[in-house]
């Protein structure tokens, strides 16, 4: 019915009826918080391009996990900083039983064990060219080895307690090989989190100089193994594959630049659909923010409502714990 028995404006007027007719609600439990855990004890470093975000060591670790639980933050997902002693061309720290990761996610299994802890399964920390994969005499990253790398990586993730290992590597068929392996291994409840629309973006800067790896890399790119940002047919294809393979919940990386994605992911497949908002996300709002040029509180809250509002059940992001406290003020 036509204006004037039809006034949209009347629902807007006060905010009990805002909040009646609001269609999409962000809550602690959709926010997962990425960390950065390096070695040593009592160790706080800041990373200068991500502002607030710091590498901690492990007994440090715990208290951010503590924060966590204690804000209603359902899960933790860790990015070890290796040292350059420990990288290598064939990556093998990245399976080490001992190695940080794997310390990292028994120590947080031990002190919070209803806490979800959520493993990166990708080489790049560990390679001395700083590639998600092993690479030929050409530098290119060969796919079959790096699968083979990687579900070793992923095995021992499972086997120190995680409970979600998140390939975020792009490399063919690795889904379903991690699947196998963890069957294999009797991992048969750990579950998969394919990062299968990652896209070779602009916006890792920050990330890659707070895990350690964009001296290692260099000039390099990925442009031959993470997607085009101009392609989102294709990112359909990766998922449909990803999740015959046996991935139980899928990702696409960045958020705020893909919402289209994450929609048309959501839609057509309706499974358990995650959005990480990148390092480069975090950097501009910071940087915005400290400037005076930006509301950081509402144009944060905004910023994750709006990629719940394109279908993603939960979201990555470094102001996990900050949103949760301005949730819970504002309720």
């Amino acid at each position: 019915m036509a204006y004037p028995h039809t006034r949209l404006r009347r629902m807007r007027r006060d905010a009990f009826s805002r909040a009646l007719m609001r269609e999409t609600d962000l809550t602690s439990a959709d926010l997962i918080l990425p960390v950065f855990v390096r070695e040593g004890r009592d160790v706080v470093e800041a990373v200068p391009s991500m502002p607030g975000v710091e590498r901690v060591s492990i007994d440090r670790l715990l208290r951010v996990a503590e924060q966590a639980q204690s804000l209603g933050v359902p899960a933790l997902a860790l990015f070890p900083v290796t040292p350059p002693e420990a990288k290598s061309l064939d990556a093998h720290e990245a399976w080490n039983p001992d190695g940080l990761a794997q310390r990292a996610v028994q120590a947080l299994k031990k002190a919070f064990p209803e806490l979800g802890v959520i493993t990166d399964v990708a080489l790049d920390p560990f390679t001395t060219h700083g590639q998600d994969g092993l690479i030929d005499e050409d530098g290119y990253v060969v796919n079959d080895a790096t699968v083979a790398a990687l579900v070793k990586q992923a095995v021992s993730h499972a086997q120190a307690g995680a409970d979600i290992v998140a390939p975020s590597d792009m490399m063919d068929g690795r889904i379903g090989a991690i699947r196998a392996a963890l069957e294999a291994a009797g991992q048969i409840n750990t579950r998969i989190l394919a990062y299968s629309a990652k896209y070779a973006s602009a916006f890792y800067g920050p990330f890659r100089d707070a895990v350690g790896s964009a001296g290692n890399l260099g000039k390099g790119n990925k442009y031959s193994y993470q997607m085009d940002p101009a392609n989102s047919d294709e990112a359909l294809r990766e998922v449909a594959l990803d999740l015959e393979e046996g991935a139980d919940m899928v990702m696409v990386k960045p958020a705020l630049p893909y919402l289209d994605i994450v929609r048309r992911v959501k839609e057509r497949f309706g499974v358990p659909t995650f959005a990480y908002q990148v390092s480069g996300e975090y950097a501009m709002l910071k940087a915005a923010a400290a400037n005076g040029w930006l509301d950081e509180r509402a144009c944060v809250l905004e910023a994750l409502t709006g990629i719940r509002r394109a279908g993603a059940d939960a979201i990555l992001s470094y102001f996990a714990l900050d949103a949760a406290r301005w949730l819970r003020e504002r309720a």
